[in-house]
Order: structure tokens, then C-alpha cells, then sequence
């Protein structure tokens, strides 16, 4: 929910949050009860960026994973949840320290070449993510009998109309009824029948898979940390922060937020694995998340298949939506227009329509003959697990910067000894992968 302070009547600088509002006013007297409302008030950015990550790509990365690997891959899932959660904690201290973008930090503290690296990056990364959107839109709604020169136009219609609303309240609730209505995918997890001990074991303890460690598991380990920890989602809570006008009161509610989403995330990532892993436990070659919809349609019966599909669906419309609007706060902030999802279209036009030209564009990609959709999809989860490392550079630096925060808002030593773990994780991730392409025998190709 948004909120809007009147500072008119206070001392220059002091900026106030939904708790500083609540608690000024006689309708609400209950300390526990501003405590509440102030969450409520707050509470968005967190479970959005969090959730529409679990897009197109992340349904197929997940799926794949599991149809592949069984569930010896939950265990990276568990990992990755402290890991999801202290990165955009950063982010949202950023965003509410400074009331601005993460691109326009950049350009501001590093300068324009370094500014337009970042926004090259970003740009390009998005734009491949969208086009999975769009790609998973496609496949699943083939699988319905729905031609995509129907579906995919349809679709970019309905993104479009959904963000061009000038009311930043009313796309905030849109999302995030999308975000809670894949909790599905755990009733699905659940009806596959796997036992909760088996669960359990390869989430708490990490296996390797029965021919070892291979390229295939290499790229699809790095297509999973790709596809939970995105660049785009450094830049789209940072300014989804800055849209909604959080301020330092809010950091704690936000923390909340932000933590209370990269779990729903995880879970609902674990749901997906779980799904795909039926594949694995039958034998069955996996191809796309449609595929796997239509092959055990049979089995689990006709709603288990229509869920699957329309999941599908929702995950390309959060993830779409999500990613275009990152990009377009990104260049707007860089061009120093209007970018608010507070303002009208004839206020704000160059923001709206980056919006619209970057969810054209993608669109169109997808309708391209004989498109390798499910090779797209993957690899674009790889990108983005290879660039992460270079944007997690930038926001480290950032958070120690105390002329910037201040010394309450810069990292901690533990802050810093985490993050830099993480990065070389990163790191290190990437050269496996470089390794691999330059020197392809490098791991073993499973036999068949």
C-alpha cells in the first residue's frame, strides 16, 4: 500500500514512514496494532521481486532439474534461501537510504562508463528473460489447443493494460494475488506422493547424482542459482522501494517483507522440483514444462494438467511484468524522466513505453517459426547466473560507501565476509562454466 508523507510542517531532511503516520494518529492507539498496519502498508516489494523470479524460466529450470536429477538437487535450494535473502536486503537499505534506483546510484558513484556497463547488462539479460516469458506463455498455452498468434498478442495486451494504470496500489495487488496463487505448486508437490523422510534427507544433506558430476548437472546447478538470484531483481526492489516511498521506519517491516518472500519463493521452487521429479522416478524424458503437463495429465487426472498449464502462465505474467518494469526504471532513471508507476501515461510517457517496447519486442521473438523455445528458456537462466557476479560487485561497493549511508545503514564485517563468500561463489560458478565451453571435455557427458 502506498502512503504519502506531508513533511511541509517538519525540520528539513526528517523523512517519515507509515509507522511515524500511524503512530501520530488517534484511530490507532495500540503500539502492536501500528506495528501491524505499518507491515501491511510496507509489505510488497519483498514477495514480488522474490516470487516473480519463480517465472517461465525458473518453472522449466526447476522442472528440468527434477525431471533430470530426481530430488538430489533440493539441498542447492535450501542454500540459496539465506543467500536470496542478504542480497536484496541490501538492496532495500540502498533504496531506502538514498530514495533512488540502483541504476542511478550506479551512474551517480561510479560514473558513466561504468553506468552503462551496468545498464548493457541489464538490458541485455532482460530483454533474453522476457523473451522466456513470452516462450513459456507460448508452450503452454499450445498445449491447451491455443495457437500462439493468439495467445502471445493477448498476453503482451493484458501486460501492458495491467502496469499502464497510473496507480502504483493497483498493479502492487494484481501482483501479488499472482504471486499467492502459485502456493499450487505445493499441493501438486504433494499429490506426486514423494515421502516427506525423502524430502527431508535431500534438502538437509547434499548428493551428487549416480554418473557423478557432469556438464549437464554443472550448467543446470548454475541455471538454478541463475534463476533464484537474477540482476534484475537488484535493480526492480531497489526502485520498487523508491516508487513506494519507503523510508528508514520501514526497514525493519521491509526486512520482514523481503525474508517472508525469499522463503515463499524457495518453497514454492521445491514444489516445482518435486513436480519434474516424477519424470525422473518413471523414466521419462523431460522436454519443457508442457511436455511434462500433458505426460502426466493421464496419470493425475485432467486438473493436474490444466494447474501445471496455468501456472505456466501465471509465472510468465509475474515474471514479465516484474522484469519489463526493472528495465524501464532502470533507463528512466538513467535519461532522468518521470518513472512512476504513481503517474499517469501523458506524465510519465518514456517510462510507459520503454515498458511497452521492451514487452513488444520480446513478444515478437517468440512468435518466430520453429524457435528453440525450452534451449532459449535454460540458457538464458545460465546468463544470468554468469553476469550476477558483476552486479553483486557494484551493490557490495555500495553498501559500504558511509558517505552514501551513513554508518548506520553500511554493511557490518559479517555483512561483508558473507557477501564477498557469495560472490566468489559466483565467481567461480562462471569459470566452471567458461572452462567448459572452452575446454568441452573438461566434465564427463553422461552416458546413454
Amino acid at each position: 500500500m502506498t502512503h504519502t508523507n506531508d513533511v511541509s510542517k517538519t525540520a528539513p531532511g526528517i523523512q517519515f514512514g507509515p509507522g511515524d503516520f500511524l503512530s501520530r494518529t488517534r484511530l490507532v492507539k495500540s503500539r502492536w496494532m501500528v506495528r501491524v498496519l505499518t507491515f501491511l502498508m510496507v509489505f510488497g516489494p519483498g514477495l514480488i521481486v522474490m516470487e516473480a523470479d519463480n517465472d517461465a524460466g525458473a518453472v522449466s529450470t526447476y522442472t528440468q532439474a527434477g525431471a533430470q536429477y530426481g530430488l538430489k538437487l533440493l539441498w542447492l535450494l535450501l542454500i540459496l534461501l539465506p543467500v536470496t535473502y542478504f542480497c536484496q536486503e541490501m538492496v532495500v537499505r540502498l533504496g531506502i537510504a538514498t530514495g533512488e534506483g540502483h541504476a542511478a546510484m550506479i551512474y551517480k558513484r561510479f560514473g558513466k562508463w561504468w553506468g552503462r556497463f551496468s545498464l548493457f547488462d541489464l538490458q541485455l539479460v532482460n530483454f533474453f528473460t522476457l523473451v522466456t516469458e513470452f516462450a513459456g506463455i507460448s508452450l503452454a498455452f499450445a498445449a491447451m489447443g491455443v495457437s500462439p498468434w493468439v495467445s502471445v498478442p493477448l498476453a503482451t495486451v493484458g501486460l501492458i493494460t495491467m502496469v499502464v494504470t497510473g496507480s502504483y496500489l493497483r498493479w502492487e495487488r494484481i501482483t501479488i494475488f499472482l504471486c499467492l496463487l502459485d502456493l499450487t505448486w505445493l499441493f501438486l508437490g504433494w499429490k506426486c506422493g514423494f515421502h516427506f523422510g525423502e524430502v527431508a534427507h535431500n534438502t538437509l544433506i547434499p548428493s551428487m547424482p549416480d554418473g557423478g558430476i557432469t556438464f549437464d548437472y554443472i550448467f543446470l546447478v548454475i541455471a538454478t542459482v541463475g534463476t533464484t538470484i537474477a540482476p534484475w531483481q537488484l535493480f526492480f526492489q531497489q526502485s520498487c522501494v523508491a516508487d513506494k516511498k519507503l523510508r528508514f521506519k520501514d526497514l525493519n517491516a521491509s526486512r520482514w517483507d523481503t525474508f517472508i518472500g525469499a522463503v515463499f519463493t524457495i518453497v514454492v521452487a521445491g514444489g516445482m522440483m518435486l513436480v519434474g521429479a516424477i519424470l525422473f522416478k518413471n523414466k521419462v524424458a523431460y522436454t519443457d514444462p508442457a511436455q511434462l503437463a500433458t505426460v502426466l495429465g493421464p496419470h493425475y487426472g485432467t486438473f493436474f494438467k490444466s494447474a501445471i498449464l496455468m501456472l505456466m502462465v501465471n509465472a510468465s505474467v509475474l515474471g514479465t511484468t516484474a522484469v519489463s518494469l526493472s528495465s524501464a526504471w532502470a533507463w528512466a532513471e538513467v535519461k532522468g524522466w518521470d518513472h512512476s508507476l504513481q503517474l499517469k501515461f501523458k506524465e510519465a510517457p518514456g517510462f510507459y513505453l520503454t515498458y511497452i517496447g521492451a514487452t513488444m519486442a520480446a513478444a515478437s521473438v517468440v512468435l518466430i517459426p520453429r524457435a528453440p523455445l525450452q534451449v532459449i528458456i535454460i540458457g538464458v537462466q545460465v546468463l544470468a547466473g554468469v553476469m550476477l557476479p558483476s552486479a553483486l560487485v557494484f551493490l557490495q561497493i555500495l553498501l559500504n560507501d558511509k558517505e552514501l549511508l551513513g554508518e548506520q545503514f553500511v554493511n557490518r564485517p559479517w555483512n561483508n565476509r558473507i557477501n564477498w563468500v557469495i560472490i566468489a561463489l559466483m565467481f567461480a560458478l562462471s569459470a566452471v562454466l567458461a572452462a567448459q565451453v572452452l575446454l568441452p571435455g573438461l566434465f564427463p557427458t553422461p552416458s546413454a
